[in-house]
């Protein structure tokens, strides 16, 4: 403390000062009087104070020494005062720090027990604890070296087990931490900021050769305080790991060891004491060691993956230090803290990781210079660090069994930190066949998938869900399932087990590592999906591709790295060439033939695709992959659980393997460009599927690919690669049998391509038209698939002309709506009475005679020419021949293709819309189909034709009123009438059943179909009576919005009548008329009380009419 000018510097009136206080308190041991002089101890300077210290302490050692019971006040404030001046000053006699060490260690011990703690409060603990540790600062120059003699064994001993108990038993951290801290002072190796005394060899040796003596208690007491409750907190544990590791370095130092003073023999005169003495022999060594080595392993296991940052970074800081003192006694444990630092590597505080590295490649250092200086005596690092990972890849598969995910997750960041050290020394180690075969089996089945979710095999997919006006790279990534292992759970666990095959690859020998992956992948079944994980995940860790920083190998100045583009390229050209393969390609990913299926799946199932695999027939069949069967074979019987169990792993193999294409591309960015001819035609196959787990991994590969090899969109990527890829389809629809899955192709390059596209498919579309005429009885269904995405390209990509035909006609009645005028609609009403009556008959009929012939005078210019019919746009060119198949298709027996072939024909009228004079004779050429559709078909075909109908009521309304009124409406009219109080009876079930589907759609089309074809009075007032009673209230909620729908648009046609028939239902309100003269209107609904209809009915009167 400096000098301040309260303070008295002189010692001679310093103790005129004290002296008063110092008698007192020898007389009277108080609080009061120990106060008194420790208040007064604060005005004396500490060079005063040095030269009057025995005299300070003598009272308040006085205190201490009284017999009988004291105060704990009276103690805590005696421990306060003595740790103020011990502070302040420097112990320079041996007798004064012998004599204070143990009465403040008495002041800890139990009166009825010396070897337990006394149980005093936890202020007087933290008193005589800050004391002690003061005095052990104070002791001047090599007197501290005297408590470390023989002689002071017992003492010695009983504090180092006072503070133990407090460290391990209290229940305060603050005395818990505190007592630690005297420990560590008391071994000569304090960690605080105050000046310490450095021991030479020999007196190190000397104390080491002492605490030898308590070595065993403390490691076993202090590791029971590691690895306790984890409520002691973090500050107890981390001071804890010190104490541990700087008592046992202390101890087991290498250099100590190999003195022959650490085995010097005790004194003879010590009597009973020498029993105490511990001489550090190479079998007690040896024993020693072997008992660390148990409880290091203990204390790694619980704190190397703690959940405060600090505990962790103790622990790098703990075998640092055995690594660097005792490395040679403690070579038993060399192998866990080797372990314990590698998997810090991984840690995901940077502090911890970074001291990690830092504390790795000073070990490698250091062994490269004792191998260098010592040649053959010392093991290799290489040698330790390789022998590890070997052994944790044999224990990896039972760990991943046996262990939580925390565990788990913390041998697996070892087992990557260990590829990390060793960097570039991963290759020569992966040159051992031994080292090979163990790593890529822990892989395979630590990787096993689990395949038993039924879920997986159930879902499908349509091709309305992968428009791609909707679908983005986000949008396919974010519905791609999660992948579900057997042996864990952790999302976590699968992100380190891609780094550890990244690593690999980045490291290792590429060639070595595909062929010997590829043969794993084609012996067995079994390791197939894993073995296809790790390599492409392997070949991404080849390019460097997502991969930490490459700064923590041993060896700097080594460069380990990323293969050549030529050597990637050939690699990823033989597992391409493997996973599109036909027996790894394509795989049963249906259940069983339904009737939906059975068309497609006899092309799928050529009787000569029966039996291919990679081994001969008589070889173990777990090692042949199941390919789909022949319909003509009988299938061998197996149990439901064992077919979903197949075809799960065969979704998800070829989940893997399209997830492998994307992997290779973005390893080999554009030069991936040259590979698309032979694998982006299998990708298009796979995004036809209708599994959903496949088609979609195959999407969000082909965005993947698109990405790396440098395009903007997959309209871009099957734009570019259109030529071949066409030429392909062209050729394999030739050899259907063959090729079955060349429809799919084509149907998804038009799901994902624009209208530069059709130039070029015109000739493959006329070879689909030719095929679909010569296979129609096997392959209609497969091929309305293929029409059906055509005619949807053709309507996406020319939807514009189609809108703006029917915008004109919209326009057109809107235009007239708003320019109604009342004096004119009275005159043409008063003309219409007219003619009613015969008046104006003959002047009307010589006025229709008198007809102008513009129409000659503007084909005068064209008499002389041919009249040539002008040649149609490509794109209503293929709907015309489209639509001349689905009118032979509309009738046959498989309901399953009526629908697709009516799904094909609502698509083929919007397009040809935009040609009236094109439309309506094909028109008239499915009516006599269309109309047995909708009047003699399946419910569910009737729902799809109605639907057909609706789209040609809105482009060629004239044509079909006669029709609809005469042969589609009155069946329609009783269908609804015969349902309704069916419907208004029914229960929420109702709404799952397809009547009500065949209702809620006539109901939503009925409307604008009336609108559109301007129907006559009758057969508007047939619609309204069937459809009144779907007004009432009883019906469910979507009819009834249905209905108003209807309403709705029979109001535009005629809204007069509709007034009249809705107010005859219910009339709100009573009319007055406006003139006495005037006759009174009476309506039926006139004060009617309210009932089902009213709801619905003062909605529309309040809509329309207000």
């Amino acid at each position: 403390m400096p000098p301040t000018m309260s303070q008295i510097n002189d010692p001679k009136i310093a103790f005129a000062y004290l002296r008063p206080a110092c008698v007192l308190l020898t007389k009277e041991p108080t609080v009061t009087n120990v106060e008194t002089l420790s208040s007064q101890l604060k005005d004396i300077h500490d060079a005063s104070l040095q030269q009057l210290q025995e005299y300070v302490l003598f009272p308040l050692r006085f205190v201490l020494k009284v017999p009988g019971a004291k105060k704990e006040k009276t103690v805590q404030a005696v421990a306060e005062t003595m740790s103020y001046i011990l502070e302040r000053t420097c112990v320079q006699s041996w007798d004064t720090l012998r004599d204070i060490f143990s009465e403040v260690c008495l002041c800890l011990c139990s009166s009825t027990d010396p070897g337990k703690p006394a149980d005093t409060s936890e202020e007087l603990k933290t008193a005589v604890l800050t004391c002690l540790n003061a005095l052990l600062h104070a002791a001047y120059g090599d007197i501290i070296f005297r408590l470390y003699e023989p002689a002071m064994l017992p003492g010695l001993g009983a504090a180092i087990s006072l503070l133990l108990a407090l460290g391990e038993k209290e229940k305060s951290r603050d005395i818990q931490a505190a007592a630690l801290k005297c420990l560590q002072t008391l071994i000569l190796l304090c960690d605080c900021t105050q000046e310490h005394i450095i021991p030479s060899s020999d007196e190190r040796c000397s104390v080491g050769s002492t605490m030898a003596s308590f070595l065993p208690g403390i490691t076993t007491a202090i590791a029971r305080i590691i690895t306790g409750d984890l409520r002691q907190g973090h500050a107890v544990t981390v001071r804890a790991i010190k104490v541990w590791s700087r008592s046992v370095g202390l101890v087991m130092e290498d250099a100590q060891l190999q003195t022959n003073k650490s085995q010097k023999a005790p004194p003879e005169d010590l009597g009973r004491i020498g029993q105490l003495v511990v001489q550090r022999t190479p079998e007690w060594v040896k024993s020693t060691a072997e008992k660390l080595s148990v409880l290091l392993k203990k204390i790694i296991s619980c704190t190397s993956a703690h959940l405060h940052w600090r505990v962790r970074l103790e622990m790098v800081e703990l075998g640092d230090h055995l690594l660097a003192t005792c490395s040679q006694s403690l070579k038993e444990s060399v192998g866990p803290l080797l372990e314990a630092l590698v998997g810090a590597v991984n840690d995901e505080e940077p502090r911890v990781r970074e001291r990690c590295e830092v504390v790795l490649r000073q070990i490698s250092q250091r062994n490269q210079n004792c191998s260098n200086s010592s040649g053959a005596t010392s093991q290799n690092f290489t040698d330790v660090l390789s022998e590890n990972l070997h052994s944790l890849a044999t224990s990896l598969p039972r760990l991943m069994r046996t262990s939580d995910d925390q565990k788990k997750l913390f041998v697996l960041n070892v087992f990557l930190g260990y590829l990390k050290v060793l960097g570039p020394l991963v290759s020569v180690v992966l040159n051992s066949a031994a080292h090979l075969e163990r790593i890529s089996k822990a892989l395979m089945q630590v990787l096993e998938l689990d395949v038993m979710d039924v879920r997986i095999v159930e879902e499908r997919s349509y091709a309305d869900t992968i428009e791609t006006s909707s679908g983005s790279h986000d949008s396919y990534a974010a519905h791609i399932q999660r992948k579900h292992f057997l042996y864990f759970t952790d999302e976590t666990i699968f992100s380190v087990l891609m780094e550890i095959c990244r690593t690999l690859g980045y490291y290792g020998n590429i060639y070595l590592l595909t062929d010997h992956l590829l043969d794993l992948y084609c012996q067995s079944s079994a390791y197939r999906k894993q073995a296809a994980m790790v390599l492409n995940e392997m070949v991404r860790g080849a390019a460097g591709i997502a991969l930490a920083t490459q700064s923590q190998c041993l060896d700097s100045e080594v460069q380990g790295g990323s293969a050549s583009k030529e050597d990637l390229k050939a690699v990823v050209v033989s597992i391409m060439e493997e996973y599109t393969s036909l027996t790894n390609w394509h795989l049963i990913t249906v259940s069983e033939e339904t009737d939906r299926d059975h068309q497609d799946q006899q092309l799928l199932s050529p009787s000569r695709f029966l039996s291919i695999s990679k081994s001969d027939a008589t070889s173990n069949p777990a090692n042949s992959l199941q390919v789909i069967p022949s319909p003509s074979a009988s299938a061998p019987p197996s149990s439901s659980t064992s077919t979903i169990h197949q075809l799960n792993s065969n979704i998800w193999q070829l989940c893997i393997q399209l997830e492998g294409i994307a992997c290779f591309a973005q390893a080999l960015g554009r030069d991936f460009r040259p590979l698309l001819m032979t694998s982006l035609y299998p990708v298009l196959e796979k995004a036809g599927e209708e599994t959903l787990l496949v088609s979609q991994a195959a999407l969000s590969s082909m965005m993947d690919v698109s990405k790396a090899c440098g395009y903007s969109s997959l309209k871009e990527l099957i734009s570019d690669n259109s030529d071949y890829l066409l030429n392909d389809v062209s050729v394999n629809l030739q050899r259907l049998s063959q090729y079955p899955q060349a429809p799919r192709v084509l149907t998804v390059m038009l799901t994902h391509s624009d209208s530069s596209l059709l130039p070029l498919i015109r000739d493959v579309v006329q070879d689909v038209l030719m095929a679909l005429d010569l296979t129609y009885n096997h392959s209609a269904a497969l091929f309305c698939s293929v029409l059906h995405a055509l005619m949807k390209a053709l309507a996406r990509w020319f939807s514009s002309s189609s809108c703006r035909s029917r915008k004109s006609t919209s326009s057109k009645t809107s235009t007239e709506e708003e320019e109604f005028d009342v004096r004119q609609f009275l005159l043409d009403y008063r003309k219409q009475k007219e003619l009613a009556e015969g008046i104006g008959i003959e002047v009307e009929e010589t006025e229709d005679l008198e007809v102008p012939p513009p129409a000659e005078c503007e084909d005068a210019e064209d008499i002389d020419g041919p009249d040539v019919k002008p040649e149609l746009p490509s794109h209503l060119s293929i709907t015309k021949d489209v639509m001349e198949r689905c009118i032979h298709l509309l009738s046959d027996p498989s309901l399953r293709l009526r629908l697709k072939v009516l799904d094909v024909l609502e698509v083929c009228v919007y397009v040809l819309s935009e040609r009236e004079n094109e439309l309506l004779p094909m028109a008239h050429r499915c009516w006599p189909a269309l109309l047995q559709r909708l009047t003699a078909d399946d419910p569910l075909a009737v729902l799809r034709a109605f639907r057909v109908l609706c789209t040609l009521g809105e482009t060629c309304g004239d044509f079909l009123r006669r029709r609809v009124s005469k042969e589609v409406l009155p069946k329609l009219s009783s269908s609804l009438a015969r349902q309704a109080p069916i419907s208004a009876k029914a229960g929420p079930v109702y709404t799952h059943t397809l009547a009500y589907k065949l209702q809620l759609a006539v109901l939503q089309g009925l409307g604008s179909l009336c609108h559109r074809l301007d129907l006559g009075e009758a057969d508007l007032d047939a619609v309204c009576e069937a459809c009144l009673p779907y007004l009432s209230c009883r019906q469910p909620v979507r009819l009834q919005e249905a209905c108003l729908s209807v309403f709705r648009h029979l109001i535009q046609v005629d809204p007069d009548t509709f007034w009249f028939t809705l107010n005859e239902l219910h009339c709100p309100s009573s009319y007055t008329p406006p003139h006495p003269d005037l006759h009174p209107v009476q309506l039926s609904g006139m004060g009617r009380p309210r009932d089902e209809y009213s709801d619905n009915v003062l909605k529309l009167l309040r809509e329309e009419f207000s």
